[in-house]
């Protein structure tokens, strides 16, 4: 199972959730990138229509994979600014 890091950090004069290098919009506060981001992880465990994927990996062949629309990833929250209120 994939699993999926978010992290609540300061950014641009407010605060942002990024994922990898990878910054949400900027929020004024720490409470409102909390939220946005548990909503985002919300919207993740949805599952969706089985699927054939179609990609091109990084050598450039095409690969089919398919995907029955229930694997959802692991998700956790990481906050260092609000001890407790760690992960999801």
């Amino acid at each position: 199972m994939v699993k999926v890091t978010y992290e609540i950090v300061p950014h641009d004069g407010g605060w942002a959730y990024k994922l990898g290098d990878v910054y949400s919009e900027t929020f004024a506060s720490h409470d409102e990138a909390l939220e946005a981001v548990r909503i985002v992880v919300q919207e993740q465990q949805v599952g969706d229509e089985p699927v054939e994927i179609s990609y091109q990996d990084e050598s450039g062949k095409w690969r089919e994979e398919y995907s029955d629309g229930g694997d959802r990833p692991e998700v956790e929250i990481i906050d260092r600014f609000r001890p407790g209120e760690a992960s999801v």
